[in-house]
């Protein structure tokens, strides 16, 4: 089961009554974060999710509207007598950024580790996570993720009886763990387990233009998370120049790629009523939600 938030729909500049773009997933008692804009601790605490289980954060490129919410997050964090590491994901010169950030929250009670990429795709397994991710088309260096949470197969009783596997070590080997007799004979999990079934996948892709490695991540997705920054095709120029996508672009790729579900968020500061665009979107791609903040669902693992 994966708990995710779309804690803030905004692009460019906070509003009163919208908060910077940032998603947020939990799993498990661990949390991770994609993009930490400014308000997104108020984001947070008007959801009523606490950071102290926040593991990992993912920046999908350093503009102020994607990271700028970070020192006082960190701040947030040590005052809450933190101690265990925060992992930050982001592309090549995330700790250069990051340190330049900090001269405002210089001392923390807990260590921050780095997990720099570049190229077009980059792959980290993280507290339960498997993170993709994906190069887009924006000014900057920007990227997409792909978060999967892979499924372990079920227990099988008969395969445990048929490689012998002692009764004492079959809770064990069902949770991942190897086990040892005294006779010193190894039992891992492939032992009791059957085929892995299917998990879950989250993408998400903001500040870009359509691009065939979005449509590619999105294939099969429990939820789609996109940018639509405008909706009326006045915008289109514009957003072109400037490198970001049209909410109608968004549904055009979700329709090819066929997620379960598709998310608009990163709205442009003059997009006042996004959802007045419900009718025509849906039109496109039927499953499509005009997200608003704190826009939240619980996926769960298919029977």
């Amino acid at each position: 089961m994966l708990d995710v938030s779309l804690l803030g729909t905004g692009g460019m500049m906070p509003l009163p009554e919208r908060y910077l773009t940032s998603l947020m997933l939990r799993l498990n008692g661990s949390s991770l974060m994609i993009d930490c804009g400014e308000g997104t601790q108020m984001a947070l605490r008007k959801k009523g999710w606490s950071c102290n289980p926040l593991d990992v954060i993912c920046f999908t490129h350093f503009h102020g509207d994607h990271i700028s919410g970070l020192p006082g997050l960190l701040l947030t964090m040590g005052n809450s007598d933190r101690t265990e590491p925060l992992i930050l994901v982001g592309p090549k010169g995330l700790e250069r950024v990051a340190t330049a950030l900090r001269v405002v929250a210089p001392e923390l009670p807990f260590p921050i580790e780095y997990r720099e990429f570049s190229g077009e795709t980059a792959d980290f397994e993280l507290k339960g996570y498997q993170i993709r991710a994906f190069r887009v088309k924006h000014r900057v260096p920007c990227y997409g993720y792909q978060i999967s949470v892979p499924r372990l197969g079920a227990f099988d009783v008969n395969k445990a009886k048929e490689n012998q596997v002692p009764l004492r070590f079959w809770n064990r080997l069902q949770h991942g763990s190897d086990a040892e007799d005294e006779d010193g004979r190894r039992y891992t999990p492939d032992m009791v387990m059957g085929e892995a079934r299917q998990g879950l996948k989250v993408v998400y892709a903001t500040d870009t233009r359509p691009a065939e490695s979005i449509t590619e991540h999105a294939r099969g997705a429990d939820l789609l998370v996109l940018e639509g920054m405008y909706g009326d095709p006045e915008k289109l120029p514009r957003l072109k120049e400037h490198r970001h996508m049209m909410m109608q672009e968004a549904c055009r790729i979700a329709e090819e790629a066929g997620p379960k579900e598709l998310w608009l968020t990163h709205y442009g500061p003059a997009m006042m009523h996004p959802e007045n665009y419900t009718k025509e979107l849906c039109a496109i791609f039927p499953n499509t939600v005009v997200s608003r903040d704190g826009q939240s669902t619980v996926l769960k693992f298919p029977d």
